[in-house]
């Protein structure tokens, strides 16, 4: 716990360090042959920075999780979900942003405007699917994604594919 907690701390300070860009959408996702657990961690959940959600449109499905501060007990616990089923995440194309400072007055932080911790979801088309003031579980998360029509469009793709 006391490791993730210092990743997740390096993750939302990562924007603060010199030359710290965001990173491309289209970049490799976990998963890839050759992760280690910890760049898995980095390459789905990430600092927010200056990401601007149209860089996701019809590619990744935006969670982002604002907090006042990384040593929020709501965010180190929804950080902590997140890590726990990183696959189902990757599964559904997600990209998991983070935003811990206020201050900062990110461009994801003007356009949605957080009090406190808030996680949203972001369908594919740039929408907000859902606001919630609490952490909530990739399983909670998951059932959102999948009741989404275009997540049901992607499932039937699949399946036509695999058979």
């Amino acid at each position: 716990m006391k490791n993730r907690l210092m990743t997740y701390t390096f993750c939302a300070l990562m924007p603060l360090a010199p030359g710290a860009q965001a990173q491309d959408a289209s970049a490799p996702v976990a998963g890839d042959a050759g992760l280690t657990a910890s760049e898995e961690i980095e390459a789905l959940i990430r600092p927010a920075g200056d990401s601007d959600l149209s860089e996701f449109l019809w590619i990744k499905r935006p969670v982002i999780v604002f907090a006042d501060s990384a040593a929020d007990p709501a965010y180190a616990e929804q950080i902590e979900l997140l890590s726990d089923r990183l696959e189902d995440l990757r599964d559904r194309d997600v990209i998991v942003l983070t935003d811990t400072d206020p201050a900062a007055q990110s461009p994801l932080r003007s356009k949605l405007r957080p009090r406190g911790f808030m996680l949203v979801l972001v369908g594919k088309d740039g929408g907000v699917k859902l606001r919630k003031p609490l952490p909530w579980s990739v399983r909670e998360l998951s059932r959102s994604i999948d009741k989404m029509p275009m997540r049901a469009r992607e499932i039937r793709e699949r399946r036509g594919a695999d058979g």
